[in-house]
């Protein structure tokens, strides 16, 4: 459910920024979410199609950039993706490890009119 909240704020902040550039509709929205922000795609597409109804980006549609998860190990420095269960670092074996990429969500860009 906390993908209607994230949805709602990314088309205020859409809606926001048509406004200010003055642009009477929007035709995209680019976001990037990444592997570990907890958000499905498909849900923040769901409720965005509810949403947008009777706004300026009625007909927008939404792009998305996954990023995939990236650990950094603590111990020996290298940057590795993770496996399924285990976070542990392939060169050296340490689970001192910290996310370095993969939480990511925000809207990147705008296209309007």
């Amino acid at each position: 459910m906390h993908e209607l909240t994230i949805t709602q704020s990314i088309l205020d902040i859409a809606l926001d920024q048509a406004k200010a550039a003055k642009a009477s509709k929007i035709n995209k929205i680019n976001l990037v979410i990444g592997e570990l922000s907890g958000f499905v795609s498909d849900c923040v597409e769901f409720y965005f199609d509810f949403l947008k109804k009777d706004s300026i980006a009625e007909e927008a549609a939404l792009t998305f950039e996954l990023v995939p998860a990236q650990l950094k190990c603590r111990h020996c420095l290298s940057i590795f993706h993770p496996g399924e269960l285990l976070w542990i670092c392939p060169h050296c074996q340490s689970q001192q490890v910290e996310i370095v990429a993969g939480r990511e969500l925000y809207l990147e860009s705008l296209e309007v009119e």
